[in-house]
């Protein structure tokens, strides 16, 4: 249903460019209205969305995986509306990018944020474009070796994300008897861990190891722990209710997919070189490889 109102919406524009606002509804009106897309971007969650230099105006470079699958996602949209627009970049945290996206200040949030039934009652998503799971970040040499081992130790978790419930759901159940306090993003609750304020950081297993590569000075002082304490499929957040935009969003990764350019997306930042020049090395798991191959990608070997 979604592809044919995509496919009636171009015909619709190309017959009559200059009505385009008057046949577009929903977010993409709003875009031609205002002759701009925004992007919402997260500072610290390596690689899927982060800060890496600045723009000759002075503004942060967004980069990331999830950037360029919205980079991708806002080329279709403006092809849909039939004429280019301006791609505006807002930052927003954990806490602040669900209101980002239900108040119109963000047009796609391109994060690390997980697709959950609870979210989609305010939110729509992308197909599925990452699978992780909470993990937790120790110090070398620590006496945690677990989760079981957490007794009287302080957990840090990123205020807003699901591994907040995920972890004080296993403490409470396993009735361990340990802290949790949280941080506003990513980069904050690591540097809780390194200050000696907190004994764990919980968050998504590929976020962690994000961090791990890009703090060249101490990243190597630090382990992720094997433990899996939940399932996060990642997706790109948009307003829900919206069947051209949801239409636009399936055609854009149905077209990366059988392409291969999906494929290629994720090699670049998780298996080759980051800017740093250090590397993720994450092979795409099975689970991904399914999701992808269900929209059209042979992923080969």
């Amino acid at each position: 249903m979604a592809m044919r109102l995509v496919a009636a919406l171009v015909v619709a524009l190309a017959a009559s460019p200059a009505a385009a606002v008057e046949v577009l509804t929903g977010t993409l009106k709003s875009v031609a209205e205002r002759g701009e897309i925004v992007l919402g971007y997260r500072e610290s969650s390596v690689p899927f969305s982060f800060v890496e230099g600045k723009h000759p105006d002075g503004s942060p470079r967004a980069i990331g995986y999830a950037i360029d699958l919205c980079g991708e996602v806002a080329d279709d949209i403006q092809e849909a509306i039939g004429r280019p627009v301006k791609i505006r970049y807002a930052p927003v945290t954990a806490e602040t990018r669900i209101q980002a996206v239900t108040s119109g200040k963000i047009d796609l949030e391109c994060g690390s944020t997980t697709a959950n039934a609870e979210r989609r009652k305010q939110v729509a998503f992308s197909p599925v474009d990452y699978i992780s799971a909470t993990q937790l970040l120790v110090k070398r040499g620590s006496a945690i070796g677990s989760y079981r081992d957490l007794g009287g130790k302080t957990v840090v978790v990123t205020a807003g994300t699901t591994n907040e419930k995920a972890v004080r759901d296993l403490l409470g159940r396993l009735k361990i008897d340990a802290q949790v306090v949280t941080a506003p993003d990513h980069a904050a609750s690591y540097a809780m861990v390194k200050a000696g304020k907190a004994d764990a950081f919980a968050t998504d297993d590929v976020l962690l190891y994000g961090l791990i590569a890009t703090d060249a000075q101490d990243g190597a002082n630090y382990a992720v722990l094997p433990d899996k304490l939940s399932y996060e499929p990642y997706g790109i957040m948009f307003r829900k209710d919206d069947p051209e935009l949801a239409g636009i969003v399936a055609q854009t990764f149905t077209r990366l997919a059988e392409s291969r350019a999906l494929r290629w997306t994720y090699e670049r930042w998780f298996l080759k070189r980051l800017p740093n020049g250090e590397r993720l090395d994450i092979p795409m798991s099975n689970d991904l490889r399914v999701s992808f191959q269900l929209m059209g990608l042979d992923v080969g070997e």
